[in-house]
């Protein structure tokens, strides 16, 4: 099997997740990493043992010498990296969201496009262990077909201490988290055709939402409620857990707080355990995310050699990308958005 160079473009709080699942990945070594920090470039370089240091993107990119590059840098910086990448016909991986606006992200896109070369956008959540588990469930025909859902993140957990960037823009949590559950309910229950949505800010320090419920139609006929919030105190913190409920035409599928997957139909009840890997890098409660950015990375890998496209091309994040979109549209009308127009 070929063995795959890679960059890292990006040395701050979530790259150091994304070097430790590298070093798992097999067939895959980075060898270059670039940031404008000194200090965490440093920090980061020494930690990994990376060589190859660069406070320039533009001159990593000069060298060359990789197979691809792992975009890991704030939004706002993702669609110069991007077209930088594209104009060298280098493979590329980048961090959601994936670009400030729509229009960005099409762009994006159409640069990779024209350069016929795989662009991925690091949509990790639906790589996650327990979700794994539900669309296996859904795909054995147990509940038969799917009518509605629910997909939710409610938590009091304190994401702005080692973010604090999170706090000072205009949009925070359906951008930041939202866009993953939106995902999560586009891979279990298919394309989006409208939706309507509400958010607030409950948090008075905060510049944006931090609290939003959003009603989707799907292709599929099936309706479902996603629901995100970070200003939820409960008894038994749920962080970072998403919890899942379908109801299908012969059963129904819980996935509940502590992973533990519920299974009925005619034929009775089965709760499985589906808590996620604790590898030796991660750490609880992040171990769950930690291991779906190995799963993901891993997935890149295998699809760039196989030369296959991946679940969550660019191609394809720009239907979830559209429903974020549609959400703030929607939150700020009170109206319902038609997906199909944003994405013409």
């Amino acid at each position: 099997m070929p063995h795959l160079k890679g960059a890292l473009v990006g040395c701050g709080f979530f790259a150091v997740n994304q070097m430790h699942g590298w070093k798992d990945v097999s067939s895959v070594t980075i060898v270059a990493i670039c940031d404008r920090d000194p200090a965490r470039l440093k920090i980061v370089g020494d930690r990994f043992g990376i060589e190859r240091r660069y406070s320039d993107a533009t001159q990593m990119f000069a060298d060359g010498g990789f197979d691809f590059v792992d975009i890991a840098t704030t939004v706002n910086s993702h669609r110069v990296l991007v077209e930088l990448a594209a104009a060298h016909k280098v493979p590329a991986i980048c961090q959601k969201p994936f670009a400030p606006t729509l229009a960005d992200a099409k762009a994006m896109v159409a640069a990779y496009n024209a350069a016929g070369i795989p662009l991925m956008i690091h949509e990790n959540f639906r790589w996650q262990t327990p979700i794994q588990a539900v669309r296996k469930a859904l795909d054995s025909g147990a509940i038969g077909t799917p009518f509605w859902g629910r997909f939710s993140f409610r938590s009091g957990y304190d994401v702005f201490s080692g973010q604090p960037y999170l706090a000072e823009g205009k949009r925070f949590i359906i951008e930041d988290l939202g866009i993953h559950t939106l995902d999560i309910a586009r891979y279990i229950l298919g394309d989006v055709t409208s939706l309507t949505a509400r958010a607030k800010r409950v948090n008075p320090k905060i510049n944006g939402e931090d609290v939003a419920t959003i009603l989707l139609d799907h292709e599929s006929g099936a309706t479902s409620v996603v629901d995100v919030s970070y200003a939820t105190k409960q008894s038994v913190e749920p962080f970072p857990e998403t919890l899942i409920e379908i109801d299908g035409t012969e059963g129904s599928i819980r996935l509940s707080q502590g992973y533990e997957l519920q299974v009925t139909n005619a034929g009775g009840t089965v709760n499985t355990d589906v808590a996620p890997a604790l590898l030796p890098w991660a750490s609880r409660p992040w171990h769950n995310i930690q291991e779906s950015v190995y799963a993901i990375q891993q997935h890149w890998t295998d699809s760039l050699i196989a030369d296959k496209e991946t679940s969550t091309s660019g191609a394809d994040n720009l239907k979830t990308f559209a429903l974020v979109e549609a959400a703030y549209q929607s939150a700020a009308s009170k109206a319902t958005v038609e997906i199909g127009t944003l994405l013409k």
